[in-house]
Parts: C-alpha cells; sequence; structure tokens
C-alpha cells in the first residue's frame, strides 16, 4: 500500500525527535488560553530542516469562547506557505468532560470556519478519533483534511467511510505513529502549497478591453497605437479612433493630426484630422482588419481612445 508516515508530538517528546523514516509531522502548539508547548518551535524547526511536511494543531477547553482560543493558537505561529493548522477534536480531561455533546459539536463548527477564514492559503483540518465521529459529530464536516485515530488497526486502514487524509494507527511507547494516504512526501507538499494563489493567468483575448486610449507625443516621430484584437474585439461590429484636444484652461487651443491605418499588410493614405479643445472629439471610423493606427502632431495635449461595441 502506497503512503507515507509520520508522527505527532507534544512537549512529552524532545525538541528534536528522531525523524527517520518519515514525511510529515504534526506539533501540539497551544491548548486553551494558557497553555504553550514549551518545545514547539524546536520542534517545528527540527521537523523543517529534516525536509517534513509540518503541520500545528491545537487541543480546546470548549467551554471557552471559539474565537478566543483560535486567536490565541493563530498567535503563536508565523505562518507560512504549506503549514497545516488542526484542531485535535476530543475532550476526555477535565475541562471538557463537562461540556455537553452540542456545544462539543458547535465549538468544532465554528472553530474549523473561524481559523480558515484567518487561514484561507493554508490547510485547515480536524483531527479525531472513531468515537468522536461516530458519536459526537453529526455533520461530517472536518474542513479540508480529516486526520482520523484508530489506534489498534493497520495503518491505512481507519475503518470508516470519510475521505481521510492522515490516519493515527498506533500510541505505542507514548508516541502516536500517522500514516498519509498520498504517495510522497512531495505529493503531501504539492497538496499543502496548492491553498497559495497561483500566477495570475494572461489575459484571454476575451479579457481584452473595450476602450484603449493613450497620448500622441509631439514631434516628428509619429505616435503608433496598436489596436487590440481577439475575439472580443473581432466579434464587435463597430470599431472607432477618437482624436481630441486635452489642454485644461485653454478653449482655443487646437491641433492637426496626421493619421495613417495599418491592416497588416500596408499602410493606408496619410489623412489629415483638425482637433480643438472647444470642439469636443473627432471620430475616425476603423475597419475590423485595422492592427495599428499611426499619429503625427507637433501641438502638445492631442489624446487617443480606440473603442469598439
Amino acid at each position: 500500500m502506497m503512503g507515507i508516515y509520520g508522527q505527532d508530538w507534544a512537549s512529552y517528546q524532545s525538541s528534536a525527535p528522531d525523524t527517520s523514516g518519515l514525511g510529515f509531522v504534526f506539533v501540539k502548539v497551544t491548548e486553551g488560553l494558557s497553555y504553550v508547548n514549551p518545545e514547539w518551535v524546536a520542534q517545528r524547526d527540527h521537523a523543517k530542516a529534516a525536509g517534513l511536511v509540518w503541520g500545528a494543531y491545537h487541543y480546546p477547553h470548549m467551554d471557552n469562547a471559539v474565537e478566543a482560543e483560535a486567536d490565541y493558537f493563530l498567535a503563536q505561529v508565523a505562518w507560512k506557505p504549506g503549514d497545516m493548522a488542526c484542531l485535535d477534536w476530543e475532550g476526555y480531561d477535565s475541562a471538557n468532560q463537562g461540556v455537553p455533546a452540542s456545544r462539543q459539536l458547535a465549538y468544532k463548527e465554528a472553530w474549523l470556519r473561524y481559523v480558515k477564514s484567518k487561514l484561507p492559503r493554508n490547510p485547515v483540518g480536524m483531527y479525531c478519533n472513531t468515537d468522536y465521529w461516530r458519536t459526537i459529530d453529526t455533520t461530517g464536516y472536518y474542513g479540508d483534511f480529516l486526520w482520523i485515530a484508530t489506534a489498534g488497526r493497520g495503518a491505512g486502514d481507519p475503518g470508516i467511510q470519510a475521505s481521510w487524509l492522515f490516519h493515527q494507527y498506533s500510541e505505542e511507547g507514548g508516541l502516536d505513529r500517522d500514516y498519509c494516504r498520498l504517495d510522497s512526501t512531495q505529493a503531501l507538499r504539492d497538496w499543502t502549497l496548492s491553498f497559495q494563489p497561483g500566477p495570475t493567468p494572461p489575459p484571454t483575448e476575451d479579457d481584452m478591453p473595450q476602450w484603449h486610449s493613450g497620448t500622441v507625443t509631439p514631434g516628428a516621430q509619429p505616435t503608433v497605437a496598436l489596436v487590440p484584437h481577439g475575439t472580443a474585439w473581432s466579434a464587435a461590429g463597430n470599431r472607432r479612433l477618437h482624436l481630441g484636444m486635452d489642454r485644461i484652461g485653454d478653449p482655443g487651443a487646437r491641433a492637426t493630426v496626421r493619421v495613417a491605418i495599418h491592416d497588416g499588410r500596408t499602410w493606408s493614405s496619410e489623412r489629415t484630422v483638425e482637433v480643438s479643445a472647444a470642439g469636443g472629439t473627432v471620430d475616425v471610423d476603423l475597419s475590423p482588419d485595422v492592427v495599428k493606427v499611426s499619429l503625427q502632431t507637433t501641438a502638445e495635449g492631442v489624446a487617443y481612445a480606440i473603442e469598439s461595441w
């Protein structure tokens, strides 16, 4: 059976446990509103230095305010891409035994959603055993991943139908041993990093703007404006070049603009367009095959826009 092995560590373990044969590790960071594992930073750094995928978990006191406990947990860690956050959802200790099952369920639901809202780019999931999964849980909600504990069953055979990712299969010798059903450490790392935003894709043809504008640089050298193209522009029934003056405070400003149009093969004959600040824009119709226009003027303040509709 393909898969990788890991462990979960708390203060019972040393600051640098043996990582031989491991691909991942979860480390207890906080409990309730006042406890921080004194070894967690060293354990995390040791795990990452060994090339392991790392996750942090919080053990709750479920009578406390959910957001207060979640914020306490989140504030301990400078979260990095690929770090996993986990709720250790169980409550057999004195802090939780008197908390009704309905409250424990509500705590789990709220904690996972709140932490996910704070860590949208990291996987946020839940640890529980089959007793909690079958008797306390009624929703099946576990965030981004389920880490199920069934000590005494073989690694990768937790005995539940839910789509689990991690299985705690042994607590032998005071050390929790875990299994991940992904087939390599790299596959797990890739999965954790998949929550990060990817590079912004280049705009498609249909994303091209329907309005393209700029200014004409005065002088003997013409300004060449490329006409946007693509399916969105090709489908437009009309295409037009607008020319105008942008001379604030000088309504008498005028300019002569020499315009040439290229259809992908040759330049058209040059035409002259007169524009003025007082007269508004002057329009030049463009055919669908136009790919660029050449604009030349000696005057300051000439602006152009190319529109399709």
